[in-house]
């Protein structure tokens, strides 16, 4: 089996990433514990999904056993993932180095962390071409400064000689997109690539990700709390709770119909430009934890619309027309039209 990359690129909307029924789970003390449970998605050439949810939801673990990041073990993996076909779970870990990086790119939460404080920046950067395109320590050098270009840091070619702690968290957050685009990844997991930078470098990075992704072509994975960000930038949109996937759809289809009553309660504690009450609608209680889930729906105790057999069956995902999935028996009842203050009709405390 062999992990070249294809001369051919994809026509755009052609499936690129297949996640089949991936399960991770974690064997502890407490016993085995499933923060990811038979999630499936497809991710498309040059299109963006959406991975949304609370913390805890399973987004961050999700991608990384998509790169095959978690140490196993105590990490188990099932389920398939197909990059053009081939099975990543399949492959030995040295194949897998040769996807990393080259084939697959991850943007990682904070770049504070990510990036090796005793490191130039450019070193970190030419490392990554050394490694997948053989290339000279020259040239790989002249990739860097090229990269940092093309994310917009002024003066690269001084940039390159600086360390992570010298540059602001704006320019670590590009540091990292040009680590990650460095070899023209065909995808790219950006794990919320916006936390903790203010609104206007938020919509700077979300905007060079996209220009970026339009000259490459590469399929995107964006995971991120804000819906506002979904809306603005993907195609379509997989909502995760406690490590399952509750709904699915394209983006214009999830905000004009939103079916699992986790997905409305998200939207409605979103603030609206008409907003008329001072109050937002806030979910009660917390994604319970790994070892905590057992029979029934993991939303329920959390849910005011939930019945009895919510409490005692695990509901599975039904097509509601067209590409649009959901998992819950709620949405057998006449759900009403979305409008701007939905709380009558969510289930939701007033």
């Amino acid at each position: 089996m062999t992990t070249a990359m294809p001369e051919a690129a994809l026509p755009a909307g052609a499936p690129l990433l297949e996640v089949d029924g991936l399960c991770t789970w974690f064997d502890t003390l407490a016993g085995t514990v499933r923060p990811v449970d038979g999630v499936s998605f497809i991710v498309r050439a040059g299109l963006t999904l959406g991975v949304v949810g609370e913390s805890g939801c399973g987004k961050s673990v999700t991608a990384l056993s998509i790169l095959r990041l978690l140490p196993t073990p105590p990490a188990r993996h099932m389920g398939a993932v197909r990059l053009r076909g081939t099975d990543l779970m399949r492959l030995s870990e040295r194949q897998m180095r040769q996807i990393r990086g080259n084939r697959i790119s991850m943007i990682f939460q904070e770049p504070m962390s990510s990036l090796n404080p005793v490191l130039t920046v450019g070193r970190q950067i030419a490392e990554t071409v050394r490694l997948h395109q053989r290339a000279s320590r020259a040239d790989a050098m002249q990739r860097a400064v090229e990269m940092l270009r093309l994310v917009q840091i002024p003066e690269p070619e001084r940039r390159v000689a600086e360390y992570p702690h010298q540059l602001s968290g704006g320019m670590r957050q590009r540091v990292m997109i040009a680590l990650a685009l460095a070899c023209n990844p065909e995808l790219l997991i950006a794990d919320e690539p916006t936390t903790a930078l203010d609104v206007t470098i938020q919509a700077q990075i979300l905007d060079l990700i996209g220009r970026l992704q339009a000259q490459l072509g590469m399929g995107v994975v964006l995971i991120t709390h804000d819906l506002g960000v979904v809306a603005e930038n993907c195609d379509r949109v997989l909502v995760m709770y406690a490590g399952r996937k509750v709904e699915e759809a394209d983006v214009t289809d999830l905000f004009d119909r939103p079916l699992h009553p986790y997905t409305r309660a998200l939207m409605a504690s979103m603030p609206a430009l008409n907003q008329t009450s001072a109050r937002l609608a806030e979910i009660p209680g917390l994604v319970p934890a790994a070892h905590e889930l057992g029979r029934g729906c993991a939303f329920a105790a959390r849910c005011s619309a939930a019945r009895a057999r919510c409490h005692s069956e695990t509901p599975q995902l039904m097509r509601q027309g067209g590409d649009h999935l959901v998992a819950c028996f709620a949405v057998e009842q006449q759900w009403q039209p979305w409008v701007d203050h939905p709380d009558a009709t969510l289930g939701l405390p007033a």
